[in-house]
């Protein structure tokens, strides 16, 4: 019997486990975009109404600027849809008049109800939407020039419509519940004793869109996909993202909101007319980038949105009830926009700083 020899190796000590990565730090609660719109808003409300009383009154301030704050969040919603891809729309304001136009046809010639032709102007500025993104998609061609050039081209067709139709006016026809979307208010309606808030009929409108496109960006696949192709179209369509279609949804979704805003703006003019929708294009962009929207894609801030939208009007309002002159307004409104993007920029330096530093 041989003698075997059996050699016993010490067993290696148990390798330590790696630690777990150390998750990077958020921006600090003072570095957020939202909160720092939130202080400079009661700031200025309080600013203003010191400098002039007049600015807490109901009727003559806090309503109109209700429906003013509807009618530009939207907007903003409506360039943060295209945004959200890095991309830009310059014919929002115009897309919002093509859809005011057509809502104003169908009510003056068709006498339509109200849902009705609101359904036909959106319908109008969703197809226009996704034209510019079936354009961009299918040549490549950068998102601000094929939208420039449309608002172009619109600018034209929009004079020669409402020449055409209306003799160069406003269309004159309009259904009766048009009347109470641009004067009531919920306190005008009551149950008993139990009266509604002094809340204008039109910003429901601005409340469910915005909703609506939370919902679209927190939980629809869509939305994600969005995102995706706008951080990275390279890396969505190779996860197997049909970026072309995104972005044709992404513009249509964007004259989809612009023409919504469009049916806001002319119930509180009382009107349809072919100013609709110029002065949209600045607001367009304020709202979502004060609010922390990115402009190369890939995030949005609806709340954002909607606090940079109300901060823009609340200036306005407050300038405007100074009594400061045209020019010296829209000097004033950009001076303070551009001090509110600069300390926006400042807070997100020392934030990343101070993350680089933890």
């Amino acid at each position: 019997m041989s003698d075997q020899t059996t050699t016993v190796t010490p067993e290696a000590p148990p390798a330590a486990e790696p630690p777990a990565p150390r998750k990077p730090p958020g921006i600090p609660l003072w570095a957020n975009p939202r909160l720092g719109l939130v202080v400079l808003l009661i700031g200025l409300v309080v600013l203003f109404s010191t400098l002039r009383p007049a600015f807490l009154n109901t009727a003559l301030t806090l309503v109109p600027l209700q429906a003013d704050i509807s009618v530009y969040a939207v907007v903003g919603l409506a360039q943060l849809m295209v945004l959200s891809l890095g991309h830009m729309n310059m014919a929002v304001g115009r897309m919002a008049a093509m859809s005011a136009f057509a809502m104003g046809l169908a009510y003056d010639r068709l006498d339509v109800p109200l849902p009705v032709g609101l359904v036909i102007g959106l319908a109008v500025g969703t197809l226009l939407g996704a034209l510019a993104g079936l354009i961009i998609s299918r040549t490549g061609v950068n998102s601000f020039v094929v939208t420039l050039a449309l608002d172009f081209a619109m600018i034209g067709l929009i004079t020669i419509l409402y020449t055409r139709f209306t003799d160069g006016v406003a269309f004159s026809g309009q259904p009766t519940s048009m009347t109470a979307l641009r004067n009531d208010t919920f306190a005008d309606y009551c149950i008993g004793n139990v009266c509604g808030p002094n809340v204008p009929l039109v910003v429901p409108f601005a409340l469910v869109a915005a909703l609506a496109v939370g919902l679209l960006f927190r939980y629809a696949r869509l939305g994600r996909e969005i995102l995706m192709t706008g951080d990275n179209a390279r890396a969505a369509e190779l996860s197997g993202i049909p970026t072309g279609t995104r972005v044709v949804q992404a513009h249509a979704l964007s004259g989809l909101l612009a023409g919504l805003a469009g049916f806001l703006l002319a119930a509180n003019n009382g009107a349809f007319s072919a100013s609709i929708g110029e002065q949209f294009l600045l607001p367009s962009f304020l709202g979502p980038v004060l609010g922390g929207t990115l402009l190369a894609g890939g995030a949005v801030s609806i709340l954002g949105t909607v606090l940079g939208a109300t901060l823009t009007q609340v200036i306005y309002k407050g300038l405007n009830l100074l009594q400061f002159q045209l020019d010296q307004l829209k000097l004033y409104i950009g001076l303070v926009l551009l001090v509110a993007l600069s300390l926006d920029r400042v807070r997100h330096v020392l934030a990343e700083r101070r993350g680089a530093q933890a």
